[in-house]
This record gives C-alpha cells, structure tokens and sequence, in this order.
C-alpha cells in the first residue's frame, strides 16, 4: 500500500505526521510512504530525520500585510497544484493524509480531484485556515477537542485525540540524567517554546538563571534556532550548576523522563505531550495566534486542576515565581501529575489509522 502525508511548517503538524507514518509502518512494514512539504521549511530536515522519504513544494502562506510574495501567491498555488498533481499521478497512493500547512493544500486539492480517500488530521481546538478550506472536499476529519462542527461538516468528524510518538512516554529517568549530563540529587526543569522557540519563554528563562541557580534547580532549556547563540552564551557561567540550553531536542522522550516540571507553550501537540508523560506544568499561551487558541488549550487543563496558566504579558514577572513554587512543593506536582494522565488519549494514532484504513477499504 502507498500513502502520502503532506503539511508542515511547525514541529506541530510534523510529529503528528510521523506518528502516523510509524503506526502505519507498524501495521504493514512493507508500507510506502511519501512526505510532500513545503521547501525551506523545517520538515524538509526533520522528516528525513526520522527515516521518510519527502518531496518540497514551492508553496508559501498568505502575509497578513501587502507584499510582493502575496502578489505571487495564486502563482505558486497554482504551480504546486500541478507539481502535486503530477507527483500523485507517479507516486499513485491509496490515500492521502493532510496535517495541516503549507503544503497540504496543493496535495489534498490534487488528490480529491482524482477520487483518492483522504483524510485530515486537526491538531487544534481553532481550525487552520488549510483544513477549513478543504474541510468539504476530504473524506474524514480527525480532530482533538470536541465542538469542531462549527468548523466543519459534523458528518466527517471523528474525535480521535492528536497522534504523538508513543515513546515520548516511555523514556527511562536514569538513562535521562545521564544523556544530557544532570545530577540525580537536584530538580529538573524542562523549558519548550516549541520547535521554533519563544521570545517570551527565553527571556523570562534568561533573567531567571541566577535564580535557578541560587534555588539548585538545573535546566533543559530548548531555545530553537534563532535564540540559540545568545542562550549558549548566557547559560555558559551556569555550566557547574547544570544549566543547559539546547537548539533543539531530539529526544524528548528523555526529556520528559528527567524533567519535575515543565514551562512550555499551550500548542496542541505539547498540551497532548504533557498529558501522555503526565508533567506538572506552567502554561504560557502563545498570544499570535489564531482566535487565542492556545489559551483555550491551556484552560482546558487548567480548568480540570492539572496545569497552571501565566499569561505570556504577566510571563516576564510571575513565570519563574509561580514555576519555583511549583518545584518546591512535590504534593502539588504529584496532584498535577494525576490529573493531567487523566486526559490523555494514547490510543489516537490507532484512531486515525484505523480511519484511514477503513477508507481505503470503503
């Protein structure tokens, strides 16, 4: 069987797109599977990371402002619809899978025009402009958070939860300690503003390192790549205390296994991450956003008593005050543990599969 997974541009849609890609590999390992991205993005690297094949199409999104690239949009549409078009008609899938992006637009377009089953895959509880507008010509909807008809025909909806890697859960606390060199005797704390990092969480984190220093508190602190440079050089005094700031984790499944606590941003693929590991956690809803969706994720572990939620304006003066807190009171973190497991969904991958699956067989 041969499928086609296409979107992009975050580590958002990626991940979830390469669970999907895993289960299906799991069920039938002789399985092809073609990656359709968007050059220049970053699944361009981290899909082929992972092990998948993957094409680029030259396909950008709209500005918010007037720009000569808006000008040159309904070009590349175009183009990228043919490119794809053309790429389906060699690759000839059973089916097709969209994730959100860029580059899904141009892939699911083709591939509905041609009859083939396809399937979209929601991560948030705010629909992306891509999926709402291919929402009537898909065949499934698979989303994550209940009340989406008012974003798409109820007919298609199949709540499933959002697909993460499985093994993110199953990383070993001792392995942890010694892959990123920490000390078993001290507190950890693991900071993620998403895969392309977060302005507010870095200098929040920044001006919070003497403090976490004082407090014997050690640090994985993944910065992305633009803040990198400059958090290198900041944590470099800190080194002896075990601060460390990294571009990017690879393995988060470790990270997750050494960290006490976690201050993270409230994008659905990191809300479905804590639920599955099960971390006490400090949200930050990201506020450039769609409909201020992040929050909305964010309240919905909050309301359930299984996070706790800073406003990324109040970010600046209340994040590490309420996060040393947190870290100083391992009842509070145990209650915030329980809780949040109770929300996970581990068997979304299965779901979707299972779907896409079903389609191919219909």
């Amino acid at each position: 069987m041969k499928f086609i997974i296409s979107g992009g541009g975050t580590g958002g849609h990626i991940f979830p797109a390469v669970a999907i890609a895993n289960e299906i590999r799991r069920r039938q390992p002789d399985a092809e599977i073609l990656f359709v991205g968007a050059n220049g993005r970053m699944e361009m690297t981290r899909v082929p990371e992972a092990g998948y094949s993957i094409v680029g199409l030259d396909i950008t999104g709209l500005q918010r402002r007037l720009t000569p690239q808006n000008l040159l949009f309904p070009v590349r549409v175009f183009r990228s619809v043919r490119a794809a078009g053309k790429l389906i008609e060699q690759f000839r899938p059973d089916a097709v899978v969209g994730v959100g992006g860029y580059a899904s637009a141009p892939v699911l377009l083709a591939a509905t025009s041609r009859g083939i089953p396809s399937l979209i895959q929601e991560q948030n509880s705010y629909a992306g402009l891509v999926n709402k507008l291919l929402a009537r010509r898909v065949s499934k909807i698979c989303v994550a958070y209940d009340g989406m008809e008012k974003f798409f025909p109820a007919d298609k909806l199949v709540l499933t939860g959002n697909p993460i890697r499985t093994e993110i859960a199953l990383g070993d606390r001792a392995e942890a300690l010694a892959f990123f060199n920490l000390d078993p005797a001290k507190k950890t704390l693991l900071v993620i503003g998403g895969s392309l990092g977060a302005r507010t969480l870095n200098q929040a984190t920044a001006a919070a390192l003497p403090r976490l220093a004082e407090a014997g508190v050690q640090l994985l602190w993944q910065t992305g790549k633009l803040y990198y440079p400059e958090a290198r050089q900041q944590v470099a005094p800190y080194a002896a205390q075990h601060l460390h700031a990294l571009e990017f984790i690879q393995r988060m499944d470790l990270a997750y296994a050494a960290a006490d606590v976690v201050i993270s941003r409230a994008g659905a693929l990191s809300v479905s991450e804590l639920c599955l590991t099960g971390k006490a956690s400090v949200l930050v809803p990201s506020p450039n956003v769609a409909e201020d969706h992040q929050t909305k994720n964010a309240l919905a572990l909050v309301s359930k008593g299984a996070a706790v939620l800073v406003t990324d304006e109040h970010a600046a003066v209340r994040l590490y005050d309420e996060t040393l807190r947190l870290l100083a009171d391992p009842a509070r973190q145990q209650t915030l543990s329980e809780r949040v497991r109770e929300l996970a969904r581990p068997a979304a991958t299965t779901a979707i599969v299972d779907e896409l699956f079903r389609l191919i067989k219909n």
